[in-house]
């Protein structure tokens, strides 16, 4: 669901939010053309096997059958009932997914999905996800953080971190961590990584207070009332070193120490990783609950922003037999897949505002190189980061794609065309 629409702000007046933010969340439910909507935080994407059956369990009792992945890797229940709440809301606090109603829409943590399981990567963000979240909801005032307020814990790969995190953590191999806050970047010590993170958080929240503007996210602060990120680290009893990020703008403290420029890792393609482990895609970012099922046994699976699952255990099945089994569900195993790469928003008859079935649509995508994503109206809802092409619904059977038009009966040419060929000439 996109966000309320802010007033518009005039020239060099900051952005006011003069309503609350209304982003859904596992209590607080959305309505939708086709029934209620609840979104699950999920830190890190992380399911335990019973979590995985009772959102399975949730998704066919009480809603269409269906779970979507959003773009931070949290989980969709739609097609809920008016009077499901309660009953939803006993069956994810008893499998741990609702560990503190007050807090439950702004555990927004995503960390890189591969962590500790293919050999790259410098530090335990998967662990460092379930601390910041234990602190999160530990921490009373942390409760008035917005459910768009994001933090990416990235662990030095360069997957996550270009998704534009408020507060994001990235490992270093020296075993210290880089904290990147807009333009303000500060070195300390992995030990402090979570302290750091909630300290950072707290402090957006006293600067949102002083500014009055009903600011959700950093970026919408004014310029005078910056977040005092120093001062809050050091009232905190955390060391650090001032950072010049290239490609950003310089730090204003004296002498900042260079440091090199993040390496950029693309999402893992489809298939076994190194560990043994499994990454398949959802196809067009739902899993039916027959799917969500058929990945366990697994010691846990992880949501990840790109639409898919990493399955950690392959249980006693070789990890291509399971590969195998997966495909056989239905879901994307493979790099080259039609679906791979494929994303789109909730579209006709579930959204209102959208002016044509872009699900069905999307499903006639055919594979290629780069991401594309469908939309049903100019909100662009549920967009993946980075490079995509853009194929928007401008009516029944017209389209926009990367703002060339298309009509509905030529689209899977032009998308083709727009999107290269699935593995690159040579």
């Amino acid at each position: 669901m996109p966000p309320t629409p802010p007033t518009t702000p005039g020239a060099g007046e900051a952005r006011i939010r003069d309503r609350g933010d209304a982003c859904p969340g596992a209590l607080r439910l959305h309505l939708a053309e086709d029934g209620r909507l609840a979104r699950l935080r999920l830190p890190a994407g992380r399911l335990t096997p019973r979590q995985v059956e009772v959102l399975a369990a949730a998704a066919e009792t009480l809603g269409d059958g269906r779970i979507s992945i959003t773009s931070r890797g949290n989980a969709e229940l739609r097609g809920l009932s008016d009077d499901c709440g309660a009953e939803l809301a006993a069956l994810l606090a008893e499998a741990g997914l609702l560990p503190s109603p007050s807090h439950e829409r702004v555990r927004n943590i995503v960390a890189s999905p591969t962590a500790g399981l293919d050999g790259l990567g410098h530090g335990d963000v998967q662990l460092w996800a379930r601390r910041l979240d234990a602190a999160l909801c530990a921490e009373p005032r942390a409760a008035a953080l917005s459910g768009r307020f994001l933090f990416v814990l990235d662990d030095g790969r360069g997957d996550v971190a270009p998704l534009g995190g408020d507060v994001s953590l990235v490992a270093g191999e020296d075993g210290s961590v880089l904290l990147r806050l807009g333009p303000t970047v500060f070195r300390l010590a992995a030990a402090d990584a979570v302290r750091a993170a909630l300290a950072a958080a707290l402090a957006f929240l006293d600067a949102a207070e002083a500014a009055g503007n009903g600011a959700w996210r950093p970026q919408e602060l004014p310029d005078d009332h910056a977040p005092d990120w120093a001062g809050a680290l050091t009232a905190a009893g955390i060391t650090t070193e001032p950072v010049a990020d290239p490609g950003r703008e310089p730090v204003r403290v004296p002498e900042p120490v260079p440091v090199p420029p993040l390496p950029a890792s693309p999402p893992p393609a489809p298939g076994v990783l190194r560990s043994g482990a499994l990454y398949v895609l959802a196809p067009l970012g739902r899993l039916t609950a027959a799917q969500l099922r058929a990945l366990l046994p697994a010691d846990e699976v992880r949501l990840t922003p790109w639409r898919g699952v990493v399955v950690v255990g392959a249980g006693t099945r070789t990890a291509h037999d399971r590969l195998a089994r997966l495909e056989s569900y239905g879901l994307i195993t493979r790099p080259d897949a039609p679906g791979a790469g494929v994303t789109v928003c909730t579209g006709r008859p579930g959204c209102a505002k959208s002016l044509a079935d872009v699900r069905a649509d999307a499903l006639a995508a055919p594979a290629g190189r780069l991401p594309v994503h469908f939309s049903g109206c100019a909100r662009g809802c549920g967009h993946p980061y980075g490079d995509r092409i853009e194929v928007l619904a401008t009516g029944d059977d017209t389209y926009l794609v990367d703002g060339v038009p298309a009509s509905r009966t030529s689209l899977s040419e032009a998308v083709a065309a727009a999107r290269g060929p699935a593995t690159p000439t040579r």
